[in-house]
């Protein structure tokens, strides 16, 4: 027994001694502090992510901004301006003494890549003066941030004919977020489309805004199919289903579940704010916690396949929006605008923008939905639920 107490001791020992190595991310700017380390097998290296939105991505040394096949990646980490405290974290433990390549991964190819601009870490890199140290990880980094630069520089100042690849490329260009400096996907350009639709024995001609990747604006039936999208619930900050593809005359009715929820259209750029200029908001609507039935809906109609974005504005005690309670009809979900990026965008920005930070985009126009109604659910239910504790 005494030897086998001595052998469970010396087989603890290497964990026992392990050392915990807080890194910062983001604390000063884009960078990591430290930037490299050294750790031996047992250490633990703790990332605590600051304001921003950052990751801890594992890359390697010839492609610093890349993600390495099977390497870890913290995801995104998004973190409100005003948070001091409380800092979310990520945690990797060193399983031997080779080096571990990391980067931040926002921007990821472009020219605001935040790897680009220098934003990587390390772990038991080699010597200034080798092959494999720190400095010259960090300078093809850096490399690969004015190679990104130089080519949308020399993307904007070139005149060439048009082809299909220039599109691809237009299309696949970046902008920054309404505020915030995320990296977005920037708009494509919507095409106006005039047609003549035919439907048993109705035709008629309709003008609508062609969006890249959206279905022909044909109904599905005259009088249009109805989808029934549930508000909020026990315990619960989503739209579900979080999105549908639905055609003109088709109808989205909302049922608003527990608690004290909106469904208010916004834009991709600005995930958690009304649109300035028309738009629709169901306003407010309280259900206690009590209610089991006959639910207050509320309802669009869909007039062309546009993407619609839209988001719940309730900020007590804090933004739903900036949990990820956002909603779109008709995203392209084959694009970077997809609902997981417009979804991602609300959860980086953190639905922390007010007045005096930012002033609202009036640059989105509304589209797509118009005929809005309030459902029937009775007063009483309604003064039931505004005398109840809401969120």
């Amino acid at each position: 027994m005494f030897f086998s107490t001595i052998s469970l001791g010396l087989a603890l020992l290497p964990f026992i001694s392990a050392t915990v190595h807080d890194i910062q991310v983001g604390a000063d700017g884009l960078s990591y502090t430290p930037e490299a380390i050294s750790a031996v097998a047992g250490d633990q290296v703790v990332f605590h992510f600051h304001a921003k939105n950052h990751t801890v991505t594992q890359s390697s040394f010839a492609n610093p901004c890349g993600l390495k096949d099977g390497g870890f990646d913290s995801g995104f980490m998004p973190v409100a301006v005003n948070q001091t405290d409380n800092l979310p974290t990520y945690t990797i433990t060193v399983n031997d003494t080779n080096p571990v390549w990391v980067y931040c991964r926002q921007g990821s190819q472009t020219p605001a890549s935040h790897c680009g601009q220098g934003m990587v870490f390390a772990v038991n890199c080699g010597l200034d003066g080798s092959a494999n140290s720190f400095t010259n990880f960090k300078q093809s980094a850096l490399a690969i941030g004015a190679s990104l630069s130089a080519a949308a520089a020399a993307s904007s100042t070139a005149v060439t004919t048009p082809t299909s690849a220039s599109a691809d490329a237009a299309a696949a260009a970046y902008t920054t977020a309404a505020y915030g400096g995320v990296t977005i996907p920037a708009a494509p350009a919507v095409t106006p489309v005039t047609q003549t639709i035919t439907l048993g024995t109705q035709t008629w001609t309709t003008t609508y805004s062609s969006y890249p990747g959206s279905p022909d604006a044909t109904p599905a039936a005259a009088q249009g199919n109805v989808h029934t999208v549930v508000v909020g619930g026990p315990g619960k900050l989503t739209f579900d289903p979080p999105f549908v593809s639905a055609q003109p005359r088709d109808t989205i009715v909302f049922q608003f579940q527990q608690k004290n929820h909106t469904v208010t259209q916004s834009s991709f750029a600005d995930p958690c704010r009304k649109l300035t200029t028309g738009g629709f908001d169901s306003g407010f609507m309280p259900v206690a916690d009590n209610v089991t039935s006959d639910y207050p809906t509320w309802s669009i109609t869909i007039n062309d396949t546009t993407p619609i974005w839209a988001y719940c504005r309730q900020q007590n005690p804090s933004s739903h929006c900036g949990a990820g309670m956002v909603f779109a009809v008709n995203p392209v979900q084959d694009s970077t605008r997809n609902f997981t990026a417009f979804q991602n965008v609300a959860e980086a920005l953190n639905g922390t923008a007010t007045a005096s930070s930012a002033s609202p985009s009036a640059t989105s126009s509304p589209n797509g939905a118009t005929s809005l109604h309030i459902g029937s659910a009775g007063f009483a239910l309604v003064l039931s639920a505004v005398i109840a504790t809401l969120l």
